[in-house]
């Protein structure tokens, strides 16, 4: 038998090389190497006698053919295989009917009866309507497996989408959160669905609702997270940090769930572990944020967090984003402090772990004016404790965490530009030992490497801020206490954080 996947490749790269990657990086469309195919169809886990496959958003058609190519070639063969293929891209249209004969041929020889039917039209209206549950359902439609790469594309708030999915009640920020939500609400009890798509859904509050009705539904019973999203998606300007996950429909949640890994595409050289599922999915966390925790390495940090029990809650602290955003405020700015205006910080004003404000530099504003249009966007001079909001996968930190010292800037009101978090105390300045306590453990080892565990993205959100552990009241004094004209070092501040709380990074 000739294998399928090895064609689609060939098809894959015909496709890449006749559109323009540009065109299919905006909307969305990223199509599946065979690897990838033959790995997510090999998560399936039970076997059935007739089987009926959804691949929403099909592309070229990789994903169904390596479920066919798999149970075709396995042990236990179905009696029958039905496959239900979206895809309205009229370009990729004769590529997905070369392979939608393919597996008519591979079953026919296998002596399997097989259906397969292209829709050519959009996913979620047609899904909408399908997912309708109940004894009055009229187009009711269930699946054993579903198999999916979606597209990976944010959703414009006045698109005729966006209205389909407000009416039908679909709380989801982008596209892919669309396709497997509605992909999965397809399935009959007990189906399987295997998805890839990018990591982002894992935490933070885009996809908060998504995230507690997807694990509500299903049951997850593995996840794989890639090393490198260049050795894994070469062909394609990928941006996102992608993931595998394998799903059943209403199944309660396993007692352990299976954590893997791999540097790309090479499965044979992945790295898999059993965790419990509360290490991953921490009961009575009304976010349902997923951890994945991919090594002992990380086991051992997780250990370490514990010592750190305190949330920011407890400490009356809060954090929030700049207020500035400076192209809406741009008549309001201004290059160098005048009279009548309030400093303007921007992350380059951040210095050995203080705010050096103004900026000789000239490239950022260093000030807004004070008027009416812009008491809402400043805040009383204080002790405040910054971070960075952006940073890229390359630089060596994550976390990038100044103080906003009130006796180095002489104002009586201060604004943060969008890109900085702020940490506060009901909208005001914190004590200046919490304050500077607060800056070193945000800059520890030990708090970098947690939020990397904690956060697959490179954006730092408040929200994720407002998640994480901290020490005490009384240990961040200490921390504080440390803490003169400027931030110590790396390895002095990860001593300090040993010394004060006894762990380290």
């Amino acid at each position: 038998m000739v294998e399928l996947t090895s064609i689609l490749d060939i098809v894959r790269k015909s496709v890449n090389g006749s559109s323009c990657r540009l065109e299919r990086s905006r909307i969305g469309q990223f199509l599946t190497s065979a690897g990838i195919a033959r790995f997510m169809a090999s998560l399936f886990e039970r076997q059935r006698e007739h089987v009926r496959i959804l691949d929403a958003g099909a592309g070229a058609g990789a994903l169904f053919a390596a479920c066919v190519e798999a149970m075709v070639s396995g042990n236990h063969r179905p009696l029958s295989i039905h496959v239900v293929a979206y895809e309205n891209d009229q370009k990729i249209l004769p590529y997905l009917k070369e392979t939608m004969e393919w597996c008519k041929s591979t079953c026919h020889k296998a002596g399997i009866p097989f259906q397969g039917e292209i829709r050519v039209e959009d996913f979620i209206e047609a899904a909408i309507v399908r997912a309708e549950e109940g004894m009055f359902a009229v187009h009711r439609e269930r699946f054993t497996h579903v198999i999916l790469n979606p597209p990976y594309k944010k959703i414009s708030g006045e698109s005729a989408t966006r209205q389909l999915l407000d009416e039908a009640g679909f709380e989801v920020s982008n596209l892919y959160a669309a396709f497997v939500w509605l992909s999965a609400k397809l399935l009959e009890p007990r189906g399987e669905l295997v998805a890839i798509t990018p990591r982002s859904f894992c935490n933070g509050p885009y996809f908060r609702r998504f995230r507690i009705d997807l694990l509500n539904m299903m049951g997850l019973h593995r996840i794989h997270v890639f090393g490198s999203r260049k050795k894994a998606f070469g062909d394609d300007d990928v941006l996102q940090e992608n993931v595998i996950y394998h799903m059943v429909r209403g199944e309660r949640k396993p007692e352990r769930l299976i954590v893997s890994s791999s540097e790309g595409a090479d499965f044979d050289k992945s790295r898999s572990r059993s965790v419990p599922y509360d290490h991953v999915i921490s009961p009575g966390d009304r976010d349902a944020f997923i951890h994945l925790v991919l090594n002992d390495s990380d086991d051992r940090l997780m250990e370490k967090m514990e010592a750190c029990a305190t949330s920011l809650v407890i400490l009356g602290v809060d954090v929030s984003t700049g207020r500035v955003v400076d192209f809406r405020a741009r008549e309001h700015l201004r290059p160098l402090p005048e009279e009548g205006t309030a400093p303007l910080i921007y992350p380059c004003h951040f210095v050995s772990g203080f705010v050096s404000w103004p900026a000789e530099s000239g490239k950022k504003p260093n000030a807004i004016a004070v008027s009416p249009q812009t008491k809402d966007l400043l805040l009383p001079a204080g002790y405040y404790v910054l971070t960075k909001r952006f940073s890229t996968k390359e630089e060596p930190r994550r976390v990038v965490a100044a103080i906003y010292d009130p006796n180095r800037v002489e104002a009586a009101l201060v604004g943060f530009e969008n890109h900085l978090n702020y940490f506060h105390a009901k909208g005001k300045g914190l004590s200046a030992n919490l304050a500077r306590g607060l800056a070193l453990y945000l800059n520890s080892s030990l708090f970098d490497q947690y939020f990397r565990l904690f956060s697959g993205h490179t954006q730092v959100n408040a929200t994720d801020l407002r998640k994480m552990r901290y020490p005490s009241h009384d240990q961040l004094l200490r921390l504080g206490a440390h803490v003169k004209h400027q931030v110590p070092d790396q390895a002095t501040v990860d001593e300090i954080l040993e010394k004060e709380c006894g762990i380290n990074g």
